[in-house]
């Protein structure tokens, strides 16, 4: 685990992730995600822009270097470099397809004596290297010394 005085601007983080139809009906089900798209044989193998992103989110708290510490999400910025945009999709993803998950640090603040915000960009690929997507300016809140 690194500490917040650890991490720094341009360090990147990977990992993989793979959504299976009963993983992305519970999602469905939970976020009470109510799409007619869904409900169409040709386009219910689709997995949900919003399952993607907080699978995405969900994975970089278990990376090994982040793993520990107190953090929380603290909210997406928009990109004033990317005409104020988040998050933006450039390709489906379907189910079983494994997400190839690039994290960067783009910036890193002191909020206080006790917390820091570390800024994080997310990029997705398929294994082809086709970008499914890039989700700029994700902030979190964390404590600068880790609970024991």
């Amino acid at each position: 685990m690194k500490k917040f005085s650890d991490l720094k601007v341009g360090d990147e983080y990977f990992s993989t992730c793979t959504f299976s139809k009963k993983e992305l009906e519970s999602y469905l089900a939970f976020a009470r995600i109510k799409n007619t798209i869904f409900d169409d044989d040709e386009y219910s193998s689709i997995v949900s822009g919003r399952a993607i992103i907080a699978r995405m989110e969900g994975e970089f708290t278990r990376l090994s270097q982040i793993y520990g510490n107190m953090i929380l999400l603290y909210g997406m910025d928009g990109d004033p470099g990317w005409e104020n945009r988040n998050a933006r999709f450039l390709k489906p993803l379907y189910i079983d397809e494994i997400l190839k998950i690039k994290y960067t640090i783009s910036d890193k603040k002191d909020q206080d004596d006790e917390f820091g915000i570390i800024v994080v960009d997310f990029e997705g690929k398929k294994e082809n290297g086709d970008i499914v997507v890039i989700a700029k300016k994700n902030l979190y809140r964390i404590k600068k010394e880790p609970p024991r």
